[in-house]
C-alpha cells in the first residue's frame, strides 16, 4: 500500500462527507446515533470476539497490565458505549444556534453562529471506545472524522466502525463521515497531522511519548493534553469519611487513566490519623506508597519518595504521598508538579474551598469529590473526544461544543456604511 496515496484518498473523501454532514438536520444525526448505539449493543459478542483477537496479541507482545486494561471491551463497556450515543443523541444540537445577537447604532443585528470545525483527524492507542465516542460526538457536531487506532485495537476498531457505518447508511449519510484508518503502517499517521488541505484539527490520545510527537510534527491545530498528574489535598478541615472515600477511589478505581490520582497531598494536622488507614486500604489493594520523609515517620513501610515521583503520571499501582504544612504548601505543590489536568480538595472549609477552586490553574477542579468525575460522560457531554489542557478554543473534557467553531453572523435590512 501506498499510504500517502491511501491517506490523501482517504482525505479526500472525509473533505466530501463534511459538507454533507455539516448540512444534516438534528433528526437525521440522531437517528443515525441511535441505529448506532442499538448495532453496537445487537453486536456485542461480535465486537468482544474481535477485541479478544487484540487482547490476545497484546498480552504476547508483553503489553503491561494498564494498557490491556484500557484495550479490553465487555458487556458492560460495550453496553457504555451504546449509552454514550444514546446521550450524545439527546442533547441539544448546537449546530447553527445563534447568540449574543445584539442591534447596532447602524440598525444591523450583530450575533455568533455555531458551526463545525470540518475534519476532525483522531489519533488513539488501545482504547477501542474511542472509536464509537468519536464517532458519535463528531457526527452530532457536523463533523466528518478521521479515526486512527493503534494497531493493538485494529480488530476491534475495524468491528465498531462497522456498527457506526450501519447507523449511516440507515440514514442516507455516506460512509466517509467517519472512516478508519485500515493500515497500521506508523507512517500513516506522518501523513494524517500534515494534511492541512483536509483535516481541520487534531485530536490525540495516547501515551506521552505519542503526543509528544505530535506536538514536533503536527502541521495541524491540535485538541490535546500531555500529562495527567492529578492531585487530591486532604485539608485538616476535611470530613473524614470523605476524605477516605475520596483518596480511595481516586486511586483505586481504575489505574490506568488520565484522571486517576498520581499524588496525595495530606494536611499536616490530619496526617497521622488518616494516613495509616489509607494505607492499609492501598496495601490491601497492591498500591505501592512513595512517601517523603513525614509521610514515612507516619507510615513506616512507605518507599522514599524522590524528586522525580512528584511529576510522575504512573498510570500503575503507585502513589505518591506527601504532607504539607496547609493549603498554600498544597497549591503550591500543585503548581510546581501538577500537568492542569484534574486535581480535587476534600474539605469542609468553605472559604479554603473557594481559594482551592479559584487558585488551582487546571483544566477540572473538584471539591469533595474523586478526580476520576473529570470524564465526559460524567459531566454530561455524552462522551469526550478527549480532554485539553490547553486554555485556546476548549479546556477539560471536550464534547459537542469544543468540536465547533463560532462565526459572526449579521442581519440587515438595507443598511450601508457611511
Amino acid at each position: 500500500m501506498d499510504i500517502q496515496t491511501y491517506m490523501h484518498g482517504v482525505g479526500r473523501q472525509a473533505r466530501a462527507a463534511s459538507r454533507v454532514i455539516a448540512q444534516a438536520d438534528t433528526g437525521t444525526k440522531n437517528r443515525a446515533l441511535e441505529v448506532m448505539a442499538d448495532t453496537l449493543v445487537r453486536n456485542a459478542q461480535t465486537l468482544i470476539a474481535a477485541n479478544a483477537r487484540d487482547v490476545s496479541a497484546a498480552r504476547e507482545r508483553g503489553l503491561d497490565a494498564a494498557a490491556v486494561d484500557r484495550l479490553t471491551l465487555t458487556l458492560k463497556t460495550v453496553q457504555s458505549m451504546a449509552d454514550g450515543l444514546r446521550q450524545i443523541a439527546k442533547l441539544p444540537d448546537p449546530i447553527g444556534e445563534i447568540t449574543g445577537l445584539k442591534y447596532r447604532p447602524s440598525g444591523i443585528q450583530v450575533g455568533q453562529m455555531r458551526v463545525p470545525l470540518g475534519v476532525v483527524g483522531i489519533i488513539y492507542e488501545s482504547r477501542p471506545n474511542v472509536t464509537a465516542d468519536a464517532a458519535g460526538l463528531c457526527l452530532k457536531s457536523g463533523n466528518a472524522a478521521i479515526l486512527r487506532g493503534g494497531s493493538e485495537a485494529i480488530h476491534s476498531n475495524q468491528a465498531i466502525a462497522a456498527c457506526v457505518h450501519e447507523g449511516l447508511r440507515a440514514v442516507g449519510l455516506p460512509e466517509a463521515v467517519v472512516q478508519v484508518v485500515e493500515t497500521t503502517d506508523r507512517s500513516a499517521v506522518g501523513e494524517l497531522i500534515t494534511m492541512q488541505d483536509y483535516v481541520d484539527v487534531i485530536v490525540p490520545r495516547g501515551g506521552k511519548s505519542l503526543i509528544e510527537r505530535l506536538m514536533r510534527e503536527s502541521r495541524i491545530p491540535m485538541i490535546k493534553h500531555l500529562d495527567g498528574v492529578c492531585h487530591v489535598y486532604i485539608d485538616d478541615r476535611a470530613d473524614y469519611d470523605k476524605a477516605i472515600r475520596i483518596a480511595d477511589n481516586a486511586k483505586t478505581q481504575r489505574l490506568g487513566t488520565c484522571n486517576t490520582m498520581e499524588t496525595l497531598l495530606v494536611a499536616r494536622g490530619i496526617a497521622e490519623r488518616i494516613l495509616p488507614p489509607l494505607a492499609t486500604i492501598y496495601r490491601d489493594k497492591g498500591i505501592e506508597l512513595r512517601g517523603d520523609e513525614v509521610a514515612r515517620a507516619v507510615v513506616p513501610d512507605m518507599k522514599a519518595a524522590t524528586e522525580e515521583d512528584w511529576y510522575t503520571e504512573y498510570l500503575a499501582a503507585i502513589l505518591a504521598v506527601r504532607v504539607v504544612e496547609g493549603l498554600d504548601e498544597a497549591i503550591a505543590h500543585i503548581t510546581t508538579y501538577g500537568s492542569q489536568h484534574t486535581d480535587a480538595i476534600v474539605t469542609e472549609d468553605y472559604t479554603r474551598a473557594r481559594r482551592f477552586l479559584r487558585e488551582v490553574d487546571s483544566s477540572s477542579v473538584m471539591v469533595n469529590a474523586s478526580t476520576r468525575f473529570a470524564d465526559g460522560y460524567e459531566y454530561g457531554l455524552g462522551a469526550e473526544i478527549g480532554i485539553s489542557t490547553d486554555k485556546l478554543h476548549a479546556r477539560g473534557p471536550v464534547g459537542l461544543e469544543g468540536l465547533t467553531s463560532l462565526k459572526y453572523v449579521v442581519l440587515g435590512d438595507g443598511q450601508v456604511r457611511e
